[in-house]
C-alpha cells in the first residue's frame, strides 16, 4: 500500500476502536501529573522541567510513558504534531522526517529521538498509528504518541504549535506544519518548518551540539553535502 492508498483507508476507518479504547483506559488509571513529579535537585533542574508537562502518553507501539521524565529528559529530540487523516501537508511532513532520519543516520535512537504526536486521539488509535509509522518505515527511535484529548490539546500549547487566531488554530487542516527541536540538557531549542532541507535541519542540530559549527547556506551548503 503507497502513503496516499493508506490515508484514504484510515479517513473513515473504525477499526481499532477496542485498541483505543484499552490504551484510554490505561491512561485512566494512570497516576495523576502531580503524582509523578520527581523532586528537583536544584533550580536548574527545577526550570528545565517547568518547561515541559509530564502527562503520560501512549506510543504506537502500546508503551506506557511520561512525557518529560521518559521522553524529553536529558535527551536531542524533535517533536511534530499530525494526524492519519491529513492528507495534505502531514504526509508530506512525515516523508520530510523520513529523510532527516535517514541523514542523522545510526544516531536516531540512539542519542537523538522523534516523537510524532497526533492531534486526533479521539480517532488515531494505537493500530492505526502503528500502521502509520510503518508505511512511513519509521525507525526505533521515532515514536508516535497519542493521549487523552485534554493532554493532547495541552502539550499542544505549552509547545507552541499554536496560532494567535481561535479561529484558524481550531481548524486542523490548517495545523502548524512546524518542527521542534533540541538539546534538553543544555537547555538549546529552536523550531523549523517541517518540509525544510533535511540536510539543513540536521545542519541547526548540530549548531546546537557543545562542538558545532555555525551552518552554512546556498552553493556553500550544495559543496558541503555533495555526494561524491
Amino acid at each position: 500500500m503507497n502513503k496516499r492508498e493508506f490515508i484514504k483507508s484510515v479517513a473513515g476507518a473504525s477499526a481499532g476502536l477496542a485498541t483505543f479504547s484499552f490504551g484510554a483506559a490505561v491512561l485512566a488509571a494512570s497516576p495523576s501529573v502531580s503524582e509523578l513529579v520527581v523532586k528537583p535537585q536544584n533550580a536548574i533542574d527545577q526550570r528545565r522541567r517547568d518547561r515541559f508537562p509530564n502527562m503520560t502518553l501512549l506510543t504506537h507501539e502500546g508503551e506506557q510513558v511520561r512525557f518529560y521524565d521518559d521522553l524529553i529528559k536529558d535527551k536531542a529530540v524533535f517533536i511534530n504534531f499530525m494526524y492519519a487523516r491529513c492528507g495534505d501537508i502531514c504526509p508530506g511532513m512525515t516523508a520530510n522526517l523520513k529523510r532527516l532520519e535517514n541523514e542523522f543516520g545510526g544516531r536516531v535512537g540512539r542519542d537523538i529521538f522523534m516523537y510524532s504526536i497526533t492531534l486526533e486521539p479521539e480517532h488515531d488509535t494505537l493500530t492505526m498509528l502503528k500502521a502509520y509509522a510503518e508505511t512511513f518505515e519509521a525507525g526505533p527511535g521515532w515514536k508516535f504518541l497519542t493521549g487523552t484529548k485534554d493532554d493532547i490539546e495541552l502539550l499542544r500549547r505549552k509547545l507552541g504549535f499554536y496560532y494567535s487566531d481561535p479561529a484558524r488554530d481550531k481548524n486542523k487542516t490548517e495545523h502548524i506544519g512546524t518542527v521542534k527541536y533540541g538539546i534538553e540538557a543544555l537547555e538549546r531549542w529552536g523550531t523549523c518548518p517541517a518540509l525544510a532541507n533535511p540536510k539543513a535541519m540536521a545542519q541547526y542540530f548540530y549548531w546546537m551540539e557543545p562542538s558545532g559549527a555555525r551552518p552554512v547556506h546556498g552553493a556553500k551548503l550544495q559543496a558541503a553535502t555533495k555526494v561524491s
